[in-house]
């Protein structure tokens, strides 16, 4: 008897051994063992760059809903180098990843590297901005509905105006095709409530910010020596419009508003301070998660629309005052 009594003891040690420290598998509501996502593959993405916090949630979220999905992800800044940017590709290339995502430094300059990239038949998706170029195969754009955006932004700059108009400044970013897209129609609307004899509003200078608040900065200290009596600017994101509050704010400058464009934390931070008037918001996260759905899709082999657009929404201090996430 005494084999079998020391054979239960060790497997109720054994037992008991297992009970302290190991977690149990997640469990379905029925209380079976969830199934372990299908592996699929890995999904290299590259972004315009991760200084911009926008960048870095739409990273994020792409990689923990490809998680979720069965996909290992690769999370790599082009920082605006549109050489960097490619050598990055070619790296995914190698890698044989399952997809490209990538948002272009350069939508023209990256042409011959997403073309090596569609010869290795690796599907390529670009996310915020997109590359329209003949020549390329992309499986879909995922963005915000920048055009649009970029509409609601000359409503906003109306409306922050009101009826005295005045003259205003742009800060733009020409390398990204998606400020192009806020810069036509921020224009259109100004240039139709113009037409309707109001007060004008009268665009005066059209400056590079780079998209980075130093150069923001620089740019509207330009705009304001050149037009002291300047009273707005349109900054096409965030990091700009930041920069161009920073420069007003050293040379003494009041009354001059700000529409910007993004709706980051430190963006709606200053909406809700009065430091910046509005913002067209975007929803990185959202492009994130959509982004491996389309992933997931064409594997699948289904057809994808050309692009998939996000629409923005006015973010103005009135929904600063009620964001339980700001200050």
């Amino acid at each position: 008897m005494k084999a079998p009594t020391l054979a239960l003891v060790a497997c109720t040690l054994a037992l008991l051994a297992g009970c302290g420290k190991t977690t149990p598998p997640s469990t379905t509501p029925t209380g079976t063992a969830a199934p372990a996502p299908k592996a699929r593959g890995m999904i290299g993405v590259s972004l315009l760059t991760l200084d911009n916090p926008f960048f870095k949630v739409i990273g994020d979220n792409i990689t923990a809903e490809g998680a979720k999905r069965g996909y290992d992800t690769i999370v790599v800044s082009g920082d605006k180098d549109v050489a960097k940017q490619g050598n990055q590709i070619k790296d995914f290339i190698v890698k044989k990843v399952s997809a490209i995502v990538l948002s272009p430094c350069d939508s023209k300059s990256i042409i011959p590297v997403i073309q090596e990239a569609n010869a290795a038949g690796i599907p390529v998706f670009t996310v915020d901005i997109p590359c329209n170029e003949p020549g390329v195969k992309i499986a879909t754009q995922i963005a915000t509905d920048n055009y649009g955006g970029g509409k609601e932004a000359g409503r906003a700059m109306i409306e922050a105006l009101g009826e005295a108009g005045g003259k205003i400044a742009v800060l733009h970013f020409k390398q990204a095709e998606s400020c192009l897209l806020r810069v036509k129609g921020f224009r259109e609307v100004i240039d139709a409530y113009n037409a309707g004899g109001k007060g004008k509003i009268d665009i005066v200078t059209e400056l590079e910010s780079g998209g980075a608040k130093d150069m923001g900065y620089k740019a509207a200290e330009d705009a304001l020596q050149a037009h002291p009596d300047l009273r707005g600017i349109f900054a096409i994101n965030d990091p700009a419009a930041l920069g161009a509050r920073a420069a007003l704010e050293k040379g003494g400058k009041t009354g001059v508003l700000i529409v910007g464009f993004d709706g980051q934390p430190e963006g709606k931070q200053a909406i809700k301070d009065g430091k910046i008037y509005a913002d067209p918001i975007q929803f990185p996260d959202r492009m994130g998660v959509q982004m491996v759905d389309a992933i997931v899709r064409h594997s699948k082999g289904e057809t994808l629309p050309p692009q998939i657009l996000i629409p923005t929404s006015l973010y103005r201090k009135a929904d600063g005052q009620k964001d339980s996430e700001l200050k």
